[in-house]
């Protein structure tokens, strides 16, 4: 095997990484939105359901919908991380050595979008989701206490 075919042979290696590891983000994201959601249906079936005198267990599945959005969040800018710098800074370096750098050129138009604020990405939509449950989970542990203390 000459040193060209080896290249080509760690390009496509490292491609396939990468594919996989935004499956597995998708994957991870899905994962999410089912806890997400099933701990909303929880809540609203075991509202009138008090543990102890003070909290409820909406209060207490809001809490831990509260700290799921927030492992969400830091999940999703995980996977974005290793993606787009790890893994693409890898296929970036292979590609030197190729005629053509599809990655680069993926990297540098993406890069360039952003600046110019022209598309609401993926992991951006992703985000809004995390930060909207923490939100709706925040407002429901609120109403369930509050009323408590009063």
């Amino acid at each position: 095997m000459n040193s060209e075919d080896l290249i080509i042979k760690q390009y496509k290696t490292y491609s396939e990484h990468k594919d996989n590891f935004v499956d597995r983000s998708f994957m991870t994201n899905k994962f999410y939105t089912v806890v997400v959601v099933a701990l909303f249906v929880l809540i609203f079936l075991m509202k009138d359901f008090v543990i102890c005198k003070i909290f409820s267990a909406s209060a207490i599945f809001s809490l831990i919908g509260i700290l799921i959005s927030m492992l969400w969040w830091l999940n999703i800018d995980a996977y974005n991380f290793l993606i787009k710098i790890k893994i693409s800074k890898a296929i970036e370096e292979i590609e030197k050595q190729l005629p053509v750098q599809p990655y680069t050129m993926e990297f540098t138009a993406i890069r360039n979008s952003k600046r110019r604020r022209q598309h609401f990405y993926f992991a951006d939509i992703q985000k809004v989701f995390a930060v909207i449950s923490l939100l709706l989970f925040l407002s429901l542990l609120l109403a369930t206490t509050i009323p408590v203390f009063i």
